[in-house]
């Protein structure tokens, strides 16, 4: 099954696609119809703990000049960070380097403690698509992602849909794409995955308890981009559809370059 979020007329809806993934148009629970472009998308499910991976392909790790770690390279990011599909995420003035991730999300269904990962993949609610977007002027001169790399408003995007894990024939062997502007750029599989999707939920639940509703954002594969304001990033993966986000700058927010704050 296919769900996602939506904000119409003052409330919040359940919506599905109408009549196929390609469609422009959606359904609410109550039966209407609406245009895409009619409704706020909200992420698909109200997360909880977000895990992100950093350098989890091999590919993406050489493109930025990083050796392969020895273990999953894993941080947290806050929930003020998501928004849903068709969102704005800011670029600031001051940065000269920022990219989109799209990656494939997992969502914990069950809570998963000390897991094996021959039982993990039963803890697994569904899948979503994630634009993970970073801004590399603020790394350190290592990896490791600070609160301004990662944890910025609005640089989490999810959706459109949730879909439910036994949707998906094999989570193993689906195709990631990114397009900027309507090019292409990016185009990846999840076989790729230097940890796969059990072996991090067993890692994960050997130290800390996963809850249901949280989510593993798996890392993206090489061919990420400089973005800037006005561009139309989107980010599809089989069987989960089309996520879509455009870039806005300081001015488009109303706020003044960082350079400029005391």
């Amino acid at each position: 099954m296919m769900r996602g979020r939506v904000a119409y007329a003052g409330a919040i809806h359940e919506a599905r696609p109408e009549a196929s993934l390609e469609s422009m148009r959606v359904r609410l629970a109550d039966g209407r119809v609406r245009e895409e472009h009619e409704v706020v998308w909200l992420a698909p499910f109200e997360p909880g703990t977000i895990f992100a991976l950093g350098l989890n392909y091999a590919e993406h790790a050489k493109e930025l000049q990083f050796t392969k770690q020895e273990e999953p390279l894993v941080f947290l990011k806050g929930p003020g960070s998501v928004i849903g599909h068709r969102g704005v995420t800011r670029r600031p003035a001051d940065v000269t380097f920022m990219h989109y991730e799209c990656e494939l999300a997992v969502v914990i269904g069950r809570t998963a403690r000390e897991i094996k990962c021959e039982d993990a993949m039963q803890y697994v609610a569904g899948y979503t698509i994630a634009n993970d977007y970073a801004i590399r002027d603020y790394l350190e001169n290592y990896y490791r992602p600070n609160l301004r790399v990662k944890n910025r408003d609005g640089g989490t995007v999810l959706g459109p849909w949730f879909v439910d894990a036994a949707d998906i024939a094999d989570v193993n062997a689906l195709e990631l794409r990114t397009w900027v502007n309507g090019e292409l750029k990016q185009h990846g599989n999840t076989r790729d995955l230097v940890t796969g999707i059990a072996e991090l939920i067993e890692y994960l639940s050997g130290f800390m308890t996963l809850a249901p509703g949280d989510v593993i954002l798996t890392g993206t594969p090489e061919g990420v981009v400089n973005v800037n304001a006005g561009d139309e990033v989107i980010c599809e993966i089989d069987g989960l559809g089309r996520l879509v986000s455009t870039i806005a700058s300081d001015a488009e927010f109303g706020r003044a370059p960082q350079t400029q704050q005391t």
